[in-house]
C-alpha cells in the first residue's frame, strides 16, 4: 500500500519527538508568555494548545505571563501617559492599581482557554501563597514606583497545584514586607520561578526568532548556544536592547540549576512544540557546556 508522503512525514515527526517526550516526562517546564503573541487571538490559542499538549504528554508546565501592552492600553484609556525609564514602566500607585487589574484579567482569560481544552488550570499572582516576595527596584538610581525586584520565591503553592494535576498560570505581581503590591518584569519572574522549582526547561516566547551572532544579519540565528559561548557573546558587545537582560537572566537560570533555556519567536504558530520536540528547532536552545538537547547536565562528565 502506498501512503501519502505527508502522512509519513507526520509519523516521522512523531518519532522525532519520542526521545524528548521520554526525557522530559514528569519534568517541570516554565513557559514565559508575552510580547505580540499575546495580542493576537489566534496566536494566543496556538500557544495555549501547545502548553496543553505538553501537559497531556507528561510534562508539568507552568505559565508565567506578561501583559505590558495591555497595561499601556488601559493606562492610556483612563487618560494617563505610560512612562518608562531604561525600559522599565514607571508605576505610581494609580498605575499599579491598573496593572494589577489588567494582569489578573489576562490571567483569568488564559485559565479559561486552558479549561476549554479540557485541562484543569489555576490562575494566581505572586501574592498568592506568598509566592514572590519583593523589594523596591530602582533604575539607574531613580525611584520608578511600585516596581519589584524579587528577593524570595516560595514555590509551595506551585508544587501543591502540580501535585493535584493543575496547570499553574502566574501573573507577575509580588509583595513587599508590608504586603504592598509590586509590578514585576515577567522575564525576571519566570527566571526566579524556574530556579525555585528546579525546572528542566525555561522557554521564552518573545518577538525575536532567537539569538543572533550578528543581530543585523538574520541568517546568523544560533540554534544551540552553550553557556561559555553565550558569555563570549555577551562580552563581545553585539547584544543590546531588551535581549541583553533576557540573556543575562538565561545565564543566571542555567547557573542556578535550570537544565536548559529556549528563546523563540512567539509569533510563529506552534513554535513551542517545534523548538522542544524537533532536532533543529525554530529558536535558540541555551545549554550547559557539554549537554545535548535532551541529555541531563548530570550525565555530562
Amino acid at each position: 500500500m502506498n501512503l501519502d508522503n505527508k502522512i509519513m512525514e507526520k509519523a516521522a515527526t512523531l518519532i522525532e519527538a519520542l526521545p524528548y517526550i521520554q526525557r522530559f516526562n514528569r519534568k517541570i517546564i516554565v513557559v514565559k508568555y508575552g510580547g505580540s503573541a499575546m495580542a493576537d487571538e489566534e496566536l494566543k490559542k496556538n500557544v495555549i494548545k501547545d502548553v496543553v499538549l505538553l501537559k497531556l504528554v507528561g510534562f508539568k508546565p507552568i505559565i508565567v505571563h506578561g501583559g505590558g501592552k495591555e497595561i499601556s492600553r488601559w493606562v492610556s484609556k483612563v487618560g494617563m501617559e505610560p512612562r518608562f525609564v531604561n525600559g522599565l514602566r514607571v508605576t505610581d500607585e494609580e498605575t499599579m492599581e491598573i496593572a494589577e487589574m489588567v494582569l489578573n484579567k489576562v490571567n483569568k482569560s488564559l485559565v479559561s482557554m486552558v479549561h476549554e481544552l479540557g485541562v484543569k488550570a489555576v490562575g494566581i499572582s505572586g501574592k498568592d501563597g506568598e509566592l514572590l516576595r519583593c523589594e523596591k527596584k530602582y533604575s539607574g538610581g531613580q525611584d520608578i514606583g511600585y516596581v519589584g525586584n524579587i528577593v524570595e520565591v516560595n514555590p509551595k503553592v506551585l508544587y501543591d497545584l502540580l501535585e493535584k494535576d493543575f496547570l499553574p498560570i502566574v501573573c507577575p505581581i509580588g509583595f513587599d514586607e508590608s504586603y504592598h503590591s509590586y509590578n514585576i518584569n515577567a522575564d525576571d519572574a519566570a527566571c526566579a520561578i524556574a530556579r525555585a522549582v528546579h525546572a528542566e526547561k525555561l522557554a521564552f516566547l518573545t518577538d525575536v526568532e532567537g539569538v543572533y551572532q550578528d543581530p543585523k544579519d538574520k541568517s546568523t540565528l544560533i540554534s544551540e548556544l552553550t553557556t561559555s559561548k553565550m558569555e563570549e557573546l555577551l562580552a563581545g558587545g553585539t547584544v543590546g536592547g531588551g535581549m541583553l537582560p533576557k540573556l543575562q537572566n538565561c545565564l543566571d537560570a542555567i547557573e542556578n540549576g535550570v537544565s536548559r533555556v529556549h528563546i523563540m519567536d512567539g509569533r510563529i504558530a506552534h513554535c513551542l512544540l517545534l523548538e522542544i520536540f524537533t532536532n533543529n528547532g525554530v529558536g535558540t536552545a541555551i545549554l550547559k557546556d557539554g549537554a545535548t538537547r535532551y541529555s541531563h547536565p548530570d550525565d555530562v562528565k
